[in-house]
């Protein structure tokens, strides 16, 4: 055994001695458990992180603990690698976006490596290889068969400079990201996926998930939006220019608070709606707004986040109860693609109508009270909309009915008016996967003149999408690819041409982690599959961005693979952990015009008051000033990210490994720290430097019957340390509290240390070296799925014979566990006075003897006899006088 430890070395020789005997590669065993753990797969952007390290570790020590435990345990990793990333650096370098995304891979792939990680890498998957998309277009065909998959037309952003659809991340104030162009909304066919045909069983099946954060629960349960209402219409005479009513005289709303429906004093219209149309022809001078509102964003999110603004379209409505008449606005926070296009507009009851209402001077007409409180028109109040505290009041027949008497009240009225009904609406919608864009996979389908729409045949899959296209942000390149383009229809044999149209990235990370289980498959999945996801994946590992729609389209991508007949399971994870982010220092400079350059943090000098607090920074290069942007995700663009490559260099990837899970409880986010890892360092050498001082004892000191080391009271009490010690770390394992498993092996190096120096392990006292290299063997083993490198190395040297990747997991001895002698503290009055040793079978009689005799404790009781006597079993006697 070397005396210095390098882990270059160490790690360099561990990971070909793994690699030699492909230690990872994972074959189904129906003899042994199995437990399926898989990370989210990363889009190859060409650097890790130590950020990712830390994600990837928390999967590393799970799976190696399991496999250590008896568990047949899956470990796979591959690439999210078709999307817009990929275009934008073709745009920038001129390169293909396959040449990009492939050298990024081996790149990101020859990053893992170092770390010694346990990847079954036999099961890697690129989303953008043929041999994968394909079963993304043969699942779409199948879906078109049973209606989960249809055509219709969409609201884009497009870009008319460029001539392209733009993602929303694309558009920026309302303009091209590349063209600066205002952006215009336009209604174009794409293709839908009926995720909604499946709310109600999405919905329900957040029940079944208790292996999931409550956290992920609800905002799926939010995202899916079930909302239990009426939907009714308030009449109109506006009429098209050729006379006709628009809409048959009816504008249609969804409400869930019908017990305020005598509180309307306007209705809002989306943009796009027909009434708004009809009355940018009448008032030409309201197309401006309807334009901007065309310019703004698509979704509920961006919505909440913008300016509420409104015209008045001089159209007015009448009201479907009192038939008063009620102007119609055109509101710029309204959806055309949720629900009617249009809501209705009661400000004293709702928060963004109340906003909306005092902007423009729009009447507020309370109706709804709550008992002691007042109304008032200064300020919004929570209870004005609180719809289990009050009772309708200013609502005619309806006044002094709470909300669901109200809601039922109104809903038999409007249906008997034949205008409205009670309605389930849901904020779910339809998965629309049409990109106009070139880096995703081919949608299946040929236009013909004559045919129409045709499918493409399955045995002509994949449509391959050609690799050596280079976008140039005017447009998709498949629309200039005549070789892609032109085809023969597959019905009647006439010139024909392909959907240029790619699918949305979501679709190829919905299934992947089925691709894993059989990567080789002829058919979409095998039988594999039905054994690795029994169940559903035992675990899968995630960041907390991807709570919604990842998850969502996953669990409806399984359920309609199941009803395809290829599934056995009803939902595709069944426990998930999200960890949290790694954050770092940030720095930078702020130009006149807005913009920021980032510093990295060893390219500037932190000065500190007294105290050590950061007061002020300057760029070592100049000297100059920067701004202190504070603790932030780590990420490539704000330079603050700390590349595992150098940590491996200076420290090694053990190191790494083990900084990255002591820093923090691993759903928590944690700060790097660059004397962390130093001192992540120092741990492994002292662990080292241990072993390399007694190896040569260690080596052949042979663990003792019970007998004969209860002859060695040192010895009992230094294994009933160890494997107390053993036992919380095993709980913290199962629990994934990885930062305290890590403290646990902290504990244990130090226990050994002590008892060490305590006994000098001296001849012929060879219970204590049999009692070291069980502790020894202890920290090994449970270190091993941190810090894999050094303890595979320590093991062998050591002589514990066999490989620590198959070694049996240590579980606490009951015959260390058990005492003779137990200490109790002893306090009197309250206040710790001393501390007994009692024999571990005394009753209770015998333990308040011993206290009592304790001579500190006689000090403290001053001669007086106790009035009261409380032991506490195993911890403490407390004596009251």
């Amino acid at each position: 055994m070397q005396e210095q430890y390098r882990p270059s070395e160490v790690e360099s020789a561990a990971q070909q001695h793994w690699q030699g005997r492909d230690a990872y590669r994972v074959v189904e065993d129906k003899t042994k458990p199995k437990f399926y753990a898989c990370s989210m797969l990363p889009y190859p952007s060409g650097k890790l992180h130590m950020g990712h390290v830390r994600n990837y570790t928390i999967n590393d020590m799970l799976a190696r603990h399991l496999r250590m435990k008896g568990f047949n345990v899956l470990m796979p990793m591959g690439w999210d690698a078709f999307g817009l990333p990929a275009e934008n650096a073709a745009i920038a370098y001129g390169k293909p976006p396959a040449e990009w995304t492939y050298a990024n891979i081996a790149d990101m792939k020859s990053q893992m490596q170092p770390l010694g990680l346990a990847f079954d890498w036999s099961r890697e998957v690129a989303t953008c290889d043929p041999d994968y998309y394909k079963w993304n277009q043969w699942l779409f065909l199948k879906m078109l068969e049973k209606g989960i998959a249809y055509k219709r037309t969409q609201v884009v952003n497009w870009d008319p400079v460029d001539q392209t659809v733009l993602a929303n991340e694309q558009v920026v104030d309302g303009r091209g990201w590349r063209s600066g162009a205002i952006v215009e909304k336009r209604e174009i066919p794409g293709y839908y996926f009926g995720i909604t045909q499946y709310a109600d069983e999405l919905l329900d099946d957040i029940d079944k998930l208790d292996g999931w954060p409550d956290q992920v629960r609800a905002m799926q349960r939010n995202w899916i939006g079930k909302s239990e209402g009426v939907r009714f219409a308030f009449g109109h005479d506006v009429r098209d220019a050729e006379g006709q009513l628009v809409g048959d005289g009816q504008l249609w709303v969804f409400t869930t608070r019908a017990d305020t429906i005598m509180g309307v004093t306007f209705c809002a219209v989306a943009a796009e709606h027909p009434l708004a149309r009809r009355a940018a022809e009448l008032k030409p001078e309201l197309q401006a707004f309807i334009d901007e509102c065309k310019a703004g964003g698509t979704t509920e999110a961006e919505l909440a986040t913008q300016d509420k603004k409104g015209v008045a379209t001089g159209l007015q409505v009448i009201h479907p109860l009192t038939g008063e008449r009620v102007e119609v606005w055109i509101g710029n926070y309204v959806l055309m693609g949720y629900g009617d296009g249009a809501v209705m507009g009661v400000p004293a009851h709702d928060e963004r109508d109340f906003a909306f209402a005092r902007k423009y001077g729009i009447a507020i007409k309370q109706v709804v009270a709550v008992e002691g409180e007042t109304f008032s028109l200064d300020g919004w109040a929570e209870w004005y909309g609180d719809k289990q505290r009050g009772v309708t009041v200013n609502s005619g027949k309806y006044d002094g009915l709470g909300y669901k008497a109200a809601v039922d009240a109104v809903a038999a009225d409007l249906a008997g008016r034949q205008i409205g009904e009670k309605k389930t609406t849901w904020r779910l919608r339809d998965w629309g996967i049409s990109r106009q864009r070139y880096w995703g996979t081919p949608i299946p389908i040929i236009h013909c003149d004559g045919c129409g729409d045709v499918p493409v045949p399955y045995e002509q899959l994949p449509v391959v999408l050609p690799t050596d296209c280079v976008p140039d942000g005017s447009g998709n390149p498949l629309k200039k690819r005549e070789d892609f383009l032109h085809v023969d229809c597959p019905q009647c044999g006439k010139p024909a041409q392909r959907e240029t149209d790619t699918m949305d990235t979501f679709v190829d990370s919905s299934w992947y982690f089925m691709r894993y289980t059989c990567p080789d498959a002829g058919t979409m999945v095998d039988e594999r599959n039905d054994y690795w996801m029994a169940g559903g994946m035992d675990q899968y590992i995630g960041g907390i961005e991807h709570a919604v729609l990842h998850l969502l389209y996953a669990r409806f991508w399984t359920k309609a693979m199941r009803d395809l007949g290829l599934l056995k399971i009803d939902e595709p994870f069944k426990a998930l952990f999200t960890q949290g982010m790694l954050l770092n220092e940030s720095f930078y400079r702020e130009e006149a015009s807005g913009k920021k350059t980032w510093y990295y943090p060893n390219e500037v000098e932190v000065q500190h008051d007294d105290k050590g607090r950061a007061i002020a920074a300057t760029l070592k290069a100049d000297g100059q000033p920067v701004i202190m942007g504070g603790i932030e995700k780590m990420s490539k663009s704000k330079n603050n990210v700390v590349e595992p490559k150098d940590i491996i260099a200076r420290f090694g990837a053990d190191t790494a490994r083990l900084f990255t899970m002591f820093a923090a409880p691993p759903e928590q986010s944690a700060a790097w720290s660059d004397s962390g890892v130093e001192g992540a360092s120092r741990y492994l050498r002292r662990l080292w430097n241990f072993a390399y001082k007694y190896a040569d004892r260690m080596k052949f000191a042979e663990i003792e019957p019970g007998a004969s080391r209860a002859q060695e009271k040192v010895v009992k009490d230094f294994r009933f340390e160890v494997h107390t010690t053993l036992k919380q770390i095993n709980a913290d394992y199962d629990r994934l509290q990885y930062n305290t498993v890590v403290s646990g092996a902290m504990k244990l190096l130090n226990t050994m240390e002590a008892f060490a120096q305590a006994t000098q392990l001296s001849a012929p006292h060879n219970a204590n070296w049999a009692a070291m290299r069980e502790g020894l063997g202890i920290l090994l083993r449970v270190l091993y799925p941190v810090s894999p490198h050094i303890t595979h190395a320590l093991w062998v040297e050591l002589g514990y014979g066999g490989e620590l990747i198959d070694a049996a997991w240590p579980e606490p001895a009951a015959d260390a566990l058990a005492q003779d002698e137990i200490k109790l503290m002893v306090q009197v009055n309250g206040k710790l006075r001393g501390e007994i040793e009692v024999p571990a079978s005394a009753d209770r009689a015998a333990i308040e003897a011993f206290a009592l005799a304790n001579a500190n404790v006689q000090k403290f009781l001053e001669g007086q006899t106790p009035k009261k006597v409380v032991v506490v079993p195993g911890r403490l006697v407390n004596l009251v006088v």
